[in-house]
């Protein structure tokens, strides 16, 4: 039987699909249910007719953001044809009539996205959640809730003892009776993500470390397999021994007595692995498709459909094509190259079709040289990570979190791992408080283990440390002699990054939020807006094709029908995406024709969020938007007759505590250098109005009484 394995393959079966990432599949019987990205949870049922076959049923429709684990309800008398149980990262637990395809059951409770669910026999609903507590439900009504770890939990499943088994980002798993914890098992170096019942033996748990390990219920280690590459998603169990586990290396692998029989690899992220009870496999990818595996050759695929299988894995192999070495899908287009060199012979790769191509900059005739074509060369299995065309040591895979994309944190040996992390988090626009595990990721996986800790904080665009009200200066005796590093600037510094999802995310919870209110009903967004928004979103996402993607103009009038309209408490997300908006040729095209004397919409925004008392959310994503504006020329004009405006609105706000301040009175130094240095300066009226004195009257009210001190402008105009 052995031998078997490991000469047979496993074949692909059938497919089916999804708009976006399949997250979660539940085996329902003969049936199977999926999850995805696209937020609908939808029920594929054997195709009777044809065996190796499954067609959609039904498509659940209710959750507002993505929808992740998955439980099956037997058929009873609530449930005659059974129920599925949904959780999704708008923290909600859908509890599903698969007779009418509707939800009947909506639990509310868990503060953030929820990550696993499990079904009681006597049909209570068991719930973990990233904000990592337990929940218990029964009859839709909440029971109990314990916090089970001090950091996210990942899943849970109920043991046939009736027991449940949770896994967490703190690197262990725990067994709990009731709500007391039996045992905890420690020997996972990074977060548990995948759990499993190992029928006869133990538990089954899948980590982030690239190990999956069979537990007995006393602790014991009974087996670690190791093979997969990157993190591990999912794993799962059968009565015949085998294990399968998905992994984002973009493989399925299949397991027997420890050792590693197949491995199937997948266009895309393998986010969850499970065997059905006649020992197929089905596995869901972030191409959107499942796809079902089997051994028994009367199962397989006709022809037509295993040639769409091999086609979608070339597809997905050409994309990661590497030019030179380089990763061809991570150069930077042809837009890169509208950003100044850094100094004389600076080098970057950027994508033109299928090649790579190498430019230099020439900072006498203040351009970039073409030097030619990147080809393969013998030595490229051992050149350096690139990130938007620029080589470094490192480049390192930086998990923020479920649901967030995974981020690239650029580093060389040679870098102050602070000054790195204190830049990179304003570029991601992450809070300073993840500042430390920064540092220590970076030190750790750069080898630097006898690196002395630094804990103050100094920022990168300032480099004064964070203020304390009241706390000793930290100014030195002896004040070295400034050297202006930023300004003056050589060019424009913007704000480009955005966490797409969780902008669309707290869309979704503001616009529910409305929905449930009588009186603001109203306001709230119909599906059809909803989904413009996602198409929104989802021109912003390519980057590499705004020179010719456009938007329709209703697109744009929905944004700021919105922004006229909403709550303020509930406008910064929408603000995030007039940001990104302002980046894009079209999209700033079209916005422009909407800031006209009669009706000027930036301006009144702008009026409207540092109007007291000024919302920090608000005032941080409009100062941006505001920086984003100097990426076209055609904005130059209004941001010339609305300077003095826009510094005076936002330097009197101070709605901010310690840490927000910093962040938001360096972009408001950011901006004032733009307006009157870099663009606006040139143009011949203004040259003579700026002086230190000006820029003093309008920042002084916000700089000095937050205690940064704003020497760079001052210096370089005195």
């Amino acid at each position: 039987m052995e031998r078997w394995l490991t000469q047979v393959e496993i074949s692909i079966e059938c497919t089916i699909s999804h708009e976006d990432d399949v997250r979660g599949i539940c085996v329902c019987g003969d049936a199977i249910a999926t999850s995805s990205r696209d937020r609908t949870v939808r029920f594929w049922s054997l195709d009777q007719e044809n065996k190796h076959k499954y067609t959609i049923s039904k498509i659940l429709l209710g959750h507002s953001s993505f929808v992740g684990p998955l439980a099956w309800i037997s058929p009873n008398e609530s449930f005659p044809e059974g129920g599925v149980v949904s959780g999704g990262m708008d923290t909600l637990i859908l509890t599903w009539d698969l007779k009418t395809g509707e939800y009947v059951q909506t639990l509310k409770g868990h503060q953030q996205q929820v990550t696993g669910i499990a079904v009681d026999d006597n049909a209570d609903i068991v719930s973990a959640s990233v904000d990592c507590t337990v929940r218990r439900w029964r009859n839709g009504q909440p029971i109990e809730c314990w916090e089970a770890h001090k950091a996210a939990i990942q899943a849970v499943i109920k043991l046939p003892s009736g027991e449940l088994i949770t896994g967490s980002s703190d690197a262990t798993l725990k067994l709990w009776r009731g709500k007391t914890c039996v045992h905890t098992f420690v020997g996972h170096t990074d977060t548990v993500r995948g759990l499993a019942v190992m029928p006869g033996l133990g538990i089954l748990s899948g980590s982030h470390d690239g190990s999956i390990r069979l537990w007995a219920l006393s602790g014991e280690v009974l087996m670690e397999m190791v093979g997969h590459t990157s993190i591990i998603y999912s794993v799962d169990a059968h009565v015949s021994g085998r294990i399968v586990s998905g992994s984002e290396d973009c493989f399925a692998k299949i397991w027997k007595d420890g050792i590693c029989v197949q491995s199937i690899e997948h266009p895309g992220c393998v986010w969850d692995a499970k065997f059905l009870e006649n020992g197929d496999i089905v596995t869901g990818c972030s191409d959107g498709l499942v796809r079902i595996w089997s051994l028994n050759k009367d199962r397989i695929a006709n022809s037509l459909e295993q040639e769409s299988y091999a086609s979608q894995l070339s597809q997905y192999k050409c994309s990661r094509k590497r030019v030179g070495g380089l990763k061809l899908e991570d150069l930077p287009g042809l837009d890169a190259l509208q950003i100044p060199g850094l100094i004389d012979y600076h080098t970057k790769v950027v994508r033109e079709g299928d090649n790579g191509v190498a430019y230099s900059w020439n900072s006498t005739d203040q351009k970039w040289d073409k030097i030619g074509e990147v080809v393969d060369g013998p030595d490229d299995s051992i050149k350096r990570p690139i990130l938007d065309g620029i080589e470094y040591d490192y480049v390192f895979d930086v998990d923020i979190g479920d649901g967030e994309p995974i981020r690239k944190l650029p580093y060389n040996q040679s870098d102050n791992p602070y000054t790195t992390a204190d830049k990179w988090l304003l570029k991601e626009n992450l809070p300073f408080s993840y500042r430390q595990q920064i540092i220590e990721f970076i030190l750790q996986n750069a080898g630097q283990r006898d690196f002395a800790l630094d804990t103050s904080f100094r920022d990168p665009y300032t480099g004064s440390s964070a203020y304390i009200p009241g706390g000793p200066s930290n100014v030195s005796g002896v004040l070295a002699k400034p050297t202006f590093k930023h300004i003056p600037k050589k060019g424009m510094l913007f704000f480009d990054a955005a966490q797409f999802d969780g902008i669309l995310k707290k869309i979704g919870e503001f616009n529910n939020a409305l929905l449930a209110g009588p009186e603001q009903k109203n306001l709230s967004l119909t599906e059809l807006e909803l989904s413009r928004l996602v198409a929104v979103v989802k021109i912003l996402k390519d980057t590499s094709h705004y020179h010719c993607s456009k938007f329709a103009d209703i697109d744009i009038a929905l944004l700021l029908k919105v922004l006229k309209s909403w709550p303020l408490a509930m406008m910064f997300p929408v603000i995030d995406i007039l940001r990104m908006i302002i980046l894009h040729p079209d999209g700033a095209n079209i916005l422009f024709k909407n800031i006209g004397d009669e009706n000027d919409i930036l301006m009144g925004l702008i009026k409207k969020v540092t109007m007291a008392p000024a919302l920090p959310a608000n005032l941080l994503t409009s100062i941006r938007a505001v920086t984003n504006l100097f990426k076209n020329s055609f904005f130059f004009h209004w941001l010339q007759m609305h300077c003095s405006e826009i510094l005076d609105a936002f330097s009197s706000s101070s709605s901010f505590n310690k840490n927000a301040s910093i962040t938001f009175y360096s972009e408001l130094t950011l901006i004032s250098s733009q307006l009157f240095i870099e663009n606006l300066g040139m143009y011949g009226p203004l040259r003579v109005m700026l002086s230190a004195n000006d820029l003093n009257e309008s920042l002084a009210k916000g700089l000095a009484k937050d205690g940064l001190i704003c020497k760079t402008l001052t210096s370089l105009l005195d």
